[in-house]
C-alpha cells in the first residue's frame, strides 16, 4: 500500500483506494438482502436512496460535507474478486446462482451529491443513489462509513477554526486517531474544514496539502542543555524555526534561551521567514502573555507564539476571551476524534421505487419520533440566498422535476410547525441547486477538485452563513423547508398509512 501511495503521489494522484478492493466493506445484511432481491423480486427495479443526517454534530448550526472523492473511488473500484466470491461461498448462506451474479457485478446507476466543502443541514439529501435495487443496497454501508467520518471531522474543524478567529489551526492528531485510515482521511477532512496544515506527512503527500511541525521535548532532553538544543535546531532549519520552550521552565529558561538563539541568528544576518516559540503545557493564557512581552521587549515582535495541549474549540474560545497572545494553535485529539461528539449519524433510506411506466413512486418511513419520518420521493435541494447580502435564507427540498422562477414570490414554511411562514418577494432572492450529477449510468461525470481547492470553496461557503448560525453556543438553525407539492405528498402518505393502521 505504501509503495502504491508513493507511486500515486508521483503521478499527482490522490490516495489510491482502487488499490484496495473495498467491495466487502459492507454489513452482511446488505448481501443477504441482495440475495433476497435476486431470488424473490425484480432485482432490476430502479429505486432512490437518500443519504442524510438528522441533527448537526456538536450542537452546531450547520455541518460540512466531506468524503465525496473517496465515495467516487469506492464506486469506481466495485467488483467481486475471485477471492471475495470464494469467501462468501465459504459462509454457506449464498446460492451459486447469486454468487455467479456477484462475479459480474458492477455499478450501473446514477449518483448525485452535494459537493465537498458545502455547508449542509439536517434532513436534506447529501447523496442520492438512483440504481437497480441490488446495486443501491450494496453501497449503503461504505458510503455511510466514508461520508459520516469525513463530514464529522470537517464540521468539528470548522468549529475550532471559528473559535480561533484569526489564528491558524494545525491538525496534530495522527497519533491519537483510531487507526491509519482515520488519521489520513481525518487530516484530509480537517484541511477541508479550515486547517492551515497537518503534521501527517503521508496525508501531505497523498493530498498535496501543507505539512507542519516543530520538535518534541525529547529533542531538548537529548542535548546537554536547552540552549544547545535550540541552537542546533535553528542551525538546521533557519527559515522555519519554532522552538518548544516548556521542557524545563517556560519563562525562566525556555523563552530566554529562545531569545538568545534568535539574537544570534539576527547577528549572523539570518532573516528567518517564520520563527517563534511553542507552548505545550501550563496556563497557556498567562504564559503566552508573559512570553509575548518578553519577545517584544527583546525586539522580536514578529516572533509567532503557537500552542498545543489538549485544545478544543471551547478552550480556545476561553483563552481568546482571556487575551491569550497565541497566533497559531495545534489541535490533535479533540479534532481528529471529534471527542465530544464521535458520530455524525448519517443514514441511508429508501425514498422511491420506479414503476413500470418509469415513474418514481414515493416511499416513506414512519416513526413515533417525528425527526425519523423520512421525506418521500425522488428529490433535489435548492439553496435560497438573500440577494442583498448573499447569505443563506433557507434550503428547499422538492421533487427533482420541480422548477422555480426567481422573479416570482416564494412562500416558505416549516414542514413541522407549518404556521411559521416566510414570503420571499420575487427579485429579492437567488436559488442554487445543490445536488450535482456524479455518476450517470455507472460512468463518473464529476471531476473532483484538489483538497486545497475544496478548502477554499468551504471558506467561501462558511461566509454565506449568518454570524448567528456560526456561533459556538446556541446557534440559530437554518430552515430546511419542503416545497408545497412535496409536503402535500408526504401528508397524503402519512394520512393513508394512519388510516391503514386503524
Amino acid at each position: 500500500i505504501i509503495q502504491a501511495v508513493c507511486q500515486a503521489a508521483q503521478r499527482k494522484e490522490v490516495y489510491p483506494m482502487l488499490e484496495r478492493n473495498l467491495t466487502l466493506l459492507t454489513d452482511l445484511y446488505e448481501l443477504t438482502m441482495m440475495q433476497g432481491y435476486f431470488k424473490e423480486k425484480d432485482h432490476d427495479k430502479v429505486v432512490v436512496f437518500d443519504v442524510f443526517y438528522r441533527a448537526n454534530p456538536c450542537n452546531n448550526g450547520y455541518a460540512i460535507a466531506a468524503g465525496l472523492d473517496q465515495v467516487i473511488e469506492y464506486i469506481k473500484g466495485l467488483h467481486f474478486s475471485y477471492e471475495a466470491v470464494d469467501y462468501l461461498r465459504s459462509l454457506h448462506i449464498f446460492d451459486e446462482d447469486f454468487l455467479h451474479y456477484l462475479s459480474g457485478y458492477h455499478f450501473s446507476g446514477d449518483i448525485y451529491a452535494i459537493p465537498e466543502g458545502s455547508v449542509i443541514f439536517p434532513r436534506e439529501p447529501l447523496i442520492k443513489v438512483v440504481a437497480p435495487i441490488m446495486e443501491a443496497q450494496l453501497v449503503e454501508t461504505a458510503i455511510l462509513n466514508i461520508v459520516n467520518h469525513q463530514s464529522l471531522i470537517a464540521t468539528k474543524t470548522a468549529r475550532i477554526v471559528y473559535a480561533a478567529n484569526d489564528g491558524g489551526i494545525m491538525e496534530f492528531g495522527l497519533r491519537r486517531a483510531q487507526g491509519p485510515d482515520a488519521g489520513l482521511y481525518g487530516a484530509r477532512a480537517a484541511m477541508i474544514g479550515g486547517c492551515v496544515g497537518t503534521s501527517n506527512v503521508l496525508a501531505g503527500q497523498m493530498f498535496h496539502v501543507p505539512v507542519m511541525g516543530t520538535h518534541a521535548h525529547s529533542w531538548i532532553m537529548s542535548f546537554p542543555d536547552e540552549y544547545q538544543a535550540f541552537k542546533a535546531y535553528a542551525r538546521m532549519y533557519p527559515d522555519s524555526c519554532t522552538l518548544l520552550v516548556d521542557t524545563y521552565d517556560t519563562l525562566k529558561s525556555g523563552v530566554p534561551n529562545a531569545i538568545r538563539v534568535f539574537r544570534e541568528m539576527r547577528e549572523e544576518g539570518i532573516r528567518s521567514k517564520s520563527f517563534g516559540i511553542r507552548l505545550d503545557s501550563g496556563d497557556l493564557a498567562y504564559l503566552s502573555k508573559k512570553a509575548r512581552k518578553m519577545l517584544d521587549d527583546a525586539g522580536f515582535p514578529d516572533a509567532k507564539i503557537s500552542a498545543s495541549n489538549d485544545l478544543d474549540e471551547y478552550l480556545i474560545h476561553d483563552l481568546k476571551q482571556q487575551g491569550a497572545a497565541i497566533d497559531v494553535w495545534g489541535v490533535g485529539t479533540h479534532l481528529i476524534t471529534s471527542k465530544d461528539c464521535p458520530s455524525f449519524g448519517g443514514v441511508y433510506k429508501l425514498a422511491a421505487i420506479q414503476d413500470e411506466n418509469g415513474v418514481f413512486v414515493p416511499k416513506i418511513k414512519l416513526s413515533e419520533n417525528t425527526e425519523k419520518i423520512t421525506n418521500p420521493g425522488n428529490k433535489t435541494i435548492y439553496r435560497i440566498y438573500e440577494k442583498e447580502t448573499g447569505k443563506i435564507k433557507a434550503d428547499l427540498i422538492c421533487f427533482a422535476d420541480e422548477t422555480f422562477d426567481e422573479n416570482d414570490d416564494l412562500l416558505l414554511f416549516d414542514p413541522i410547525e407549518t404556521w411559521k411562514k416566510t414570503r420571499m418577494k420575487g427579485g429579492t432572492y437567488t436559488m442554487r441547486e445543490m445536488l450535482v450529477p456524479v455518476f450517470i449510468n455507472g460512468e463518473c461525470v464529476y471531476h473532483s477538485p484538489s483538497v486545497m481547492e475544496i478548502a477554499e470553496y468551504c471558506r467561501q461557503e462558511k461566509d454565506t452563513l449568518w454570524d448567528e448560525t456560526k456561533r459556538l453556543f446556541y446557534p440559530h438553525n437554518v430552515y430546511v423547508d419542503l416545497s408545497d407539492r412535496l409536503y402535500q405528498v408526504k401528508k397524503e402518505l402519512l394520512d393513508q398509512m394512519s388510516m391503514d393502521n386503524l
